[in-house]
């Protein structure tokens, strides 16, 4: 763990957030040698963190094996020039032993996903992440979303009971209610827009004080993903408004299609633009031909 907390909140709070996918081969294996190209595109494309493992990563379908490589490799080509921030969740006993293969690594932080399956009383998602936070001294975000949602005076108490606990991360895109967490919660907080596809929240994520997001789409477009980022926080109204026009509504309805398109068309559209990083694991299902073809005409029209 290499940051401070001062440097992981800046980190955290102004730049583009970047959710590199996993990569597989074609028999459906971590890919160790494309993952670390891509890992260095990011880089070279001034990422400020990058969340390896993550959703976008397909971290529910990783085994500990798979995971070890991740983090291990990530860290190992980062070398420390921005922070990797792994994932962890499943059970209690599931994510602590996530969280430890992390630290051996020596990940920067963790993104905490919400518990697996069952619905959640918040008092007991509060105990999971409080139980999960106290077996690290790492740095923890907490990922509000799923099953694992918490309001405003939940999330304040975890954060009163979690010192280690630097960010919450937004996955539903209620501004309304992420709006009075902001506003309860405080500055002890740093907010991060984390619906999929984030982009088409970041006008009303930016309204209400969250200044960056997780960019999913920096995988294949990262020239215009860094444009519409950089017009955003300088309040470039046009530039906005066509690329969100051009490429971000396009490209939602073309996500909404099926569900879990939000994972499968970042990997297609790695592979139009010649950087491959294979198929979805199941429970994913890569789309169509055809739906392919619509992505491409999206990319070459932006591009």
């Amino acid at each position: 763990m290499a940051f401070s907390v001062e440097q992981m909140r800046s980190a955290l709070s102004d730049g583009l957030l970047s959710f590199p996918v996993t990569d597989f081969d074609a028999n459906g294996k971590f890919n160790a040698e494309t993952f670390r190209q891509r890992l260095e595109s990011f880089i070279e494309h001034g990422v400020s963190s990058i969340f390896v493992a993550g959703g976008t990563g397909e971290f529910f379908s990783l085994d500990e094996d798979d995971y070890r490589q991740i983090v291990e490799l990530s860290v190992a080509t980062v070398k420390g020039r921005v922070p990797v921030i792994a994932s962890a969740g499943r059970s209690v006993s599931d994510a602590k032993k996530f969280v430890a293969i992390a630290d051996e690594a020596g990940c920067d932080g963790i993104l905490l996903m919400p518990p697996f399956l069952t619905e959640c009383p918040e008092d007991g998602i509060v105990e999971y992440a409080s139980q999960i936070m106290a077996s690290s001294k790492t740095h923890f975000i907490y990922y509000n979303r799923g099953n694992g949602i918490l309001t405003a005076e939940s999330v304040k108490a975890l954060a009163a009971a979690n010192p280690n606990m630097v960010a919450l991360k937004d996955g539903v895109g209620n501004i309304a209610a992420l709006n009075d967490t902001i506003k309860t919660v405080g500055d002890r907080l740093v907010y991060i827009g984390g619906v999929p596809t984030a982009e088409i929240f970041a006008e009303a994520y930016l309204s209400i004080g969250v200044n960056t997001y997780s960019s999913a789409v920096f995988n294949f477009m990262p020239e215009m993903a860094n444009k519409f980022y950089k017009a955003l926080r300088a309040g470039d109204q046009p530039v906005v408004t066509a690329i969100i026009k051009d490429f971000f509504i396009p490209f939602c309805r073309l996500r909404d299609r099926k569900k879990g398109y939000a994972v499968s068309l970042i990997k297609a559209g790695a592979t139009l633009m010649g950087h491959t990083a294979g198929n979805v694991r199941a429970p994913l299902t890569m789309p169509t031909a055809g739906e392919v073809a619509e992505l491409e005409a999206i990319i070459k029209k932006n591009s």
